[in-house]
Parts: structure tokens; C-alpha cells; sequence
């Protein structure tokens, strides 16, 4: 069965999601959504790399972690936009030098950074493996790169090996 469909899960999750998004049962649609499927599952093998342990407690930490990031970011930037001139604020770039260069440890950080406000992906340097991300409110360079390297990527290092 693992060589007719590599990842059963995966295409029934796509089966679904194609059902719920098309939000009908006709027998066409149901078939389209199979072959979908099972040629999305197929595809997928002979990108996928090799199977990895599961962290799920380094996982867990991780997204409670950006979770609660996320709600004091939104907090922050809403301070800042409904109260301007509330306080000295300094907008810039800042430029983190990286450890991992795995693709889906790179991936993820991307993610995080596009998941909290007051942040943007800037750059990312593949030679020298450095990332610029651009803040909304920079008070310290050294000590937001120091901390965004123990937040994030350092577990992202655990999770991805």
C-alpha cells in the first residue's frame, strides 16, 4: 500500500480539504479529488527527504513560544499605531547571522516572521547565511539578534537536527 500511496495521511487530508473547498459531493468532483490526491501524495514522496524523528515537545515549546509572541507583537504594533508619539520608537534593519541553513528549519523561520507584526523578512545573504529583518521597533540590534537565535532558531535547530 506504501508504494501504490507513500503518505495515505497527506492525501486524505487533500482529498478533504478538495471536497470542503468545492463544497459539493458530485461523483466528478469526488474522482477529481482522488486523483488529485493520490498524484499530490505520489509527488510528494519524490520530493520528501527522508524520514526524521518527531520532536513534538521541541515543536510544542516552539509554537507556544511564536504564539504568545504573536499576541504581544499585535499588542505592540496596535500601541504604536493608536499612540504615535507615545514614545521614542526607532524603525530599522537588523542583521542576524545564522546558524541553520536547512531548507525547512529556513522555511519555518520565514513563517515566524511573517506571522508577527512589526516584522518583515528583508534579505536573506545564502553565502554568508546572514538574514535582515526590518522592525518596526528596534531598540537594541545585539540583543534582539541574541534573543530571535534563542527563541527561534535554536529549537528550530532541535526540530530540524
Amino acid at each position: 500500500m506504501r508504494r501504490l500511496l507513500p503518505h495515505p495521511w497527506l492525501a486524505l487530508l487533500l482529498l478533504v480539504m478538495w471536497l470542503l473547498l468545492g463544497q459539493t459531493l458530485d461523483r466528478a468532483h469526488i474522482l477529481v479529488g482522488i486523483a488529485v490526491a493520490i498524484a499530490s501524495s505520489i509527488l510528494y514522496a519524490t520530493l520528501a527527504p527522508l524520514a526524521a524523528p518527531v520532536r513534538l515537545a521541541a515543536m510544542a515549546r516552539l509554537l507556544a513560544v511564536v504564539l504568545g509572541d504573536v499576541v504581544r507583537s499585535n499588542l505592540a504594533v496596535a500601541w504604536i499605531v493608536f499612540r504615535p508619539r507615545a514614545s521614542g520608537r526607532r524603525a530599522g534593519f537588523v542583521r542576524i547571522p545564522l546558524e541553520t541553513r536547512h531548507a525547512g528549519a529556513l522555511a519555518t523561520l520565514a513563517l515566524i516572521v511573517t506571522a508577527t507584526p512589526g516584522t518583515s523578512w528583508a534579505g536573506y545573504d545564502v553565502a554568508r547565511n546572514i538574514l535582515t529583518l526590518h522592525m518596526l521597533d528596534l531598540a537594541d540590534e545585539a540583543t534582539f539578534a541574541r534573543d530571535f537565535k534563542a527563541r527561534y532558531e535554536n529549537p528550530l535547530r532541535e526540530i530540524f537536527g
